[in-house]
């Protein structure tokens, strides 16, 4: 018989103190952000001109040597055009937030300074919180927001520590995850507590880790579709007669090419998919040896399900269909749409086995 830990106000009320500091710096990053993207833009005559500008340099000439006359000839290299997805047309990646001028570089560096910063002050918080009852820190709605945030904002940390250019994201990243807290602190937060009997078990780490991880990565795949959207809208924009750029072109134009977008959100998804697979698997298990079956069509089970299906749909539709561009990503930001009902919707508005959420 497992016999719950006292609760550790203290470092409980630590726990609550960091969270707020997160909040603060990340506000700050967030602004950072803001100052990069604003000082980094460029009148609409470059802006144009360095988005319609190849993707890729020229390669260099061939020399041919010409039997006949013993003596030389260059020719070309004929231009080799991939095409990422239906609707690359061959448009370079904007600067990606990656400091298009030497002022918004740095503030580009500051943000990402700050982010680590506010990433360390919300992993202490998590850590914090899980030392405070000696168990895992996301046996509600409030910590597994918590949570959920850190690991999205360390999938992005990882991402650019791995050199890849997705910085980007940082902007919409920071804005979602002060939501995220502040939705947290306000309307979700419960005080530091024991867990109900049912959850008394090593599968909560393995379980509910694995969903956490999992959807944190499909955030950062359905902010690339959001942003593909849009970034596609741009381009047809430019491709047009006269190169209307539309509504918010400074920040279209940073963005990479929608090509680029659509290629980084399908291979996120598709990443993470076997581990959202076993997510569900975990949870039938872990059913099992609580309440003595794999699968009873509980709220959560069934929509769980529901977003497996539909994620499945969505790679099946590009490996098989050839699905790209906008019907991927329409398809795609449906699957996100039912992991976050499964999260708020059925924890909130509807009762079931698995209404842990502590409101």
């Amino acid at each position: 018989m497992t016999i719950a830990a006292a609760v550790n106000e203290n470092v409980a009320h630590t726990s609550n103190y960091l969270i707020y500091s997160a909040m603060a710096v990340y506000t700050l990053a967030f602004l950072a952000y803001i100052a990069e993207w604003v000082f980094g833009s460029r009148s609409k005559v470059a802006r144009t001109s360095a988005a319609l500008a190849p993707g890729a340099a020229a390669a260099p000439p061939v020399t041919v040597t010409v039997k006949q006359g013993g003596g030389t000839a260059t020719l070309a290299r004929p231009k080799v055009v991939t095409r990422a997805s239906a609707s690359d047309r061959g448009i370079a990646d904007g600067p990606g937030a990656a400091g298009d001028t030497e002022q918004g570089d740095l503030y580009g560096r500051i943000a990402v300074s700050l982010t680590v910063l506010a990433w360390a002050l919300h992993v202490a918080a998590v850590a914090a919180r899980a030392f405070s009852v000696q168990r895992a820190p996301w046996g509600n709605m409030y910590e597994f927001s918590t949570t959920f945030g850190a690991t999205a904002v360390t999938a992005y940390l990882v991402l650019l520590l791995l050199g890849k250019k997705v910085r980007w994201i940082g902007l919409f990243l920071t804005t979602t995850v002060l939501l995220d807290l502040g939705l947290a602190v306000s309307v979700l937060y419960t005080d530091s507590d024991q867990l109900v009997p049912a959850l008394h078990s090593y599968w909560l780490w393995i379980h509910v880790s694995c969903a956490i991880i999992s959807g944190a990565v499909l955030y950062l795949g359905a902010v690339a579709n959001v942003l593909y959207l849009f970034r596609d809208r741009y381009e047809t924009g430019l491709a047009a007669p006269g190169g209307n750029e539309g509504t918010w072109a400074n920040i279209m134009y940073r963005l990479p090419s929608a090509a680029s977008l659509d290629k980084f959100a399908y291979r996120v998804n598709a990443m993470v998919f076997p581990l959202w697979t076993f997510t569900i698997i975990a949870g039938a298990i872990w059913a099992e040896a609580a309440w003595g079956r794999y699968w009873g069509w509980d709220p959560k089970e069934t929509w769980s399900f529901i977003t497996w299906v539909v994620y499945a749909a969505y790679l099946h539709a590009r490996a098989t269909a050839g699905w790209k561009g906008r019907k991927a990503a329409y398809l795609a930001l449906l699957a996100f749409a039912c992991f976050l009902f499964n999260y708020y919707g059925v924890n909130i508005f509807i009762t079931g086995k698995h209404s842990y959420a502590g409101l």
